[in-house]
């Protein structure tokens, strides 16, 4: 996880080079406005930050760098409901709760939850990783 505190736009040219992701400028304004936030964003959320700066990244763009950020492991996709979903610049292991009535996503530290025992998997297959949302609301 990058320091979004002293975090430049040189470090996440570095950052993407070093995962063997070629930084073209719209990558990093993405990539950017990500790790800066350190928060959970939205796809449009991100976009909304690339485009007051930078106003030519397109939907599709944001998406695509998204999706490849995700898939080299940089990020994580956090699946709230169908059609939600949250980008995660933390890689750690950790779980969240999501407030369904404020779309706010907060993580939860992986110790702070026990799985004792999982299912018996299926024949051929290994736990790649468990995600765990738990979803609140106002009483």
């Amino acid at each position: 996880m990058m320091n979004s505190e002293t975090l430049t736009k040189q470090d996440v040219v570095e950052f993407l080079r070093s995962a063997n992701v070629n930084p073209t400028s719209q990558r990093v304004e993405v990539a950017y406005a990500l790790f800066s936030a350190a928060a959970h964003l939205s796809a449009d959320e991100i976009m909304q930050r690339v485009n007051a700066e930078y106003p030519v990244v397109s939907k599709a763009t944001v998406y695509n760098t998204l999706g490849l950020l995700a898939q080299q492991g940089l990020i994580r996709e956090v699946i709230v409901e169908p059609g939600k979903v949250f980008y995660d610049p933390n890689t750690s292991a950790h779980h969240h709760f999501y407030d369904v009535e404020s779309g706010r996503l907060e993580d939860i530290p992986a110790h702070s939850l026990a799985l004792p025992d999982l299912p018996p998997l299926p024949a051929g297959v290994v736990v790649e990783r468990v995600d765990v949302v738990i979803r609140v609301r106002r009483e």
